[in-house]
């Protein structure tokens, strides 16, 4: 079975897809290796094992799939989940995440597991989000870890490696209205001299680019709205920074990806709707982007921002040519041990041509630029980073890797490059 992307052909044995919790426990107790599978979006070996991989999407623990705590607002979620159902099963009972990723099709478990986001000054990583997780440990016991308890910290951005995530406990907030405006045609020059600005222009913001063109292609700015209102809560019509700097309204929908159509897309143009329908670039329904891609992703220390920009500028000419688009985003920090976004952050996206032999000799390059700038690279996406040299990235590496080993002593749950990460 391959990935996506179809980047990546799985080692695994088989597949099993269990409907209850004595079936999965059965699998895990009685199988030397087992690691659980989502939504398959990861680019590479994260979640790949030589023994059983597990699919929770039939998974009925004899609870709803999705309940919500009147009195905390807290949702708990089964973690085979896609986001999209878990927003609009959110929607419905009047609560909203702060954030969505670009995709609604990604799971749940899988999506906090390796520190997925979206964009937004003030939102975090979908991980940031959590607040418990119930997880099947090597024993077939099931152990919940919630916010406040020692190990919690460990437990949500853990590549799969502490055990089957069976249940996901999620902070909710009221639900809210969202416009989504795309300007195009920014100059070079205002986004170095204005990227703090331009990206705190909108409650979520994202800038699609090659690198190479004269301008910078889109900025897709995503307001709050106040109910029965067209107005971003940023004030005007729509983020005014944006023009007053010299970027153009677009005057049709835009896809990511240059001469895409954009019907796979959330709705632009400014029209208001709810959050899980405009916080995402791409729509449930549809399938998402292109499919025939690779992609890779560093996350900086926020203040590396303008200096990371003047760097990728600068190697255009060399990234543009593989380039299907690069997207930049912000993130606020979290306190989870291996989130890649442990302060507040800002992310450099790669959406490259499926030509893994190109990318992988230029990879080297851009790592070069971006890693004495502080970056991480994506724990789901491509790189060239040594593992070996991973930890070193993360102050509280060993409190995870102690934590991992006390949970999975025998390694079950250890696969591609997560078995390597985690040798001791």
């Amino acid at each position: 079975m391959k990935n996506w992307a179809a980047n990546l052909t799985y080692s695994s044995e088989r597949i099993e897809r269990p409907r209850t919790l004595a079936e999965l426990a059965g699998i895990v107790a009685g199988e030397p290796r087992v690691r659980a599978l989502g939504s398959r979006h990861s680019f590479c070996d994260v979640a790949d094992t030589t023994g059983v991989h597990v699919q929770l999407d039939l998974l009925d623990d004899g609870r709803p799939p999705l309940e919500v705590d009147p009195g905390t607002g807290v949702a708990s979620v089964r973690a085979g989940l896609r986001y999209g159902e878990v927003a609009a099963g959110l929607h419905a009972e009047g609560r909203a995440l702060g954030a969505m990723a670009s995709l609604p099709h990604i799971s749940v478990a899988g999506a906090v597991a390796t520190g997925t986001h979206g964009s937004g000054d003030g939102t975090r990583s979908l991980a940031g989000d959590v607040v418990g997780v119930e997880l099947m440990t090597a024993s077939g016991e099931v152990l919940i870890l919630r916010r406040g308890d020692a190990d919690f910290p460990g437990s949500v951005v853990a590549l799969g490696a502490l055990g089957i995530v069976t249940r996901v406990e999620l902070a909710t907030a009221p639900t809210f209205d969202v416009r989504q405006d795309v300007f195009t045609g920014l100059p070079w020059d205002a986004l170095f001299e204005n990227l703090d600005a331009v990206m705190g222009s909108a409650y979520s913001v994202s800038i699609f680019t090659s690198w190479f063109e004269p301008d910078v292609r889109m900025v897709w700015c995503k307001s709050k709205v106040s109910t029965g209102s067209t107005r971003g809560e940023t004030g005007g019509e729509a983020p005014t920074l944006l023009v007053e700097l010299g970027a153009a309204p677009a005057t049709e929908p835009m896809h990511p990806l240059p001469d895409v159509a954009a019907v796979a897309c959330t709705e632009q143009g400014g029209v208001p709707g709810p959050w899980f329908e405009r916080l995402p670039h791409f729509r449930l329904d549809f399938t998402p982007s292109l499919g025939e891609e690779l992609q890779s992703e560093y996350l900086l220390p926020r203040a590396a921002g303008p200096d990371a920009v003047r760097a990728l500028r600068a190697l255009g000419d060399r990234i543009g040519p593989l380039l299907l688009t690069s997207e930049i985003r912000t993130i606020a920090g979290d306190d989870q041990w291996l989130s890649t976004t442990g302060e507040d952050s800002i992310a450099f996206h790669f959406t490259w041509r499926q030509d893994w032999p190109a990318v992988r000799a230029l990879l080297p390059e851009l790592e070069a630029a971006l890693l004495p700038l502080g970056a991480r690279p994506h724990w789901g996406k491509l790189f060239t980073v040594p593992v070996a040299d991973l930890p070193g990235l993360y102050p509280h590496f060993e409190d995870f890797a102690d934590l991992a080993a006390r949970l999975d002593p025998t390694g079950k749950f250890r696969g591609g490059y997560v078995e390597e990460l985690l040798a001791r």
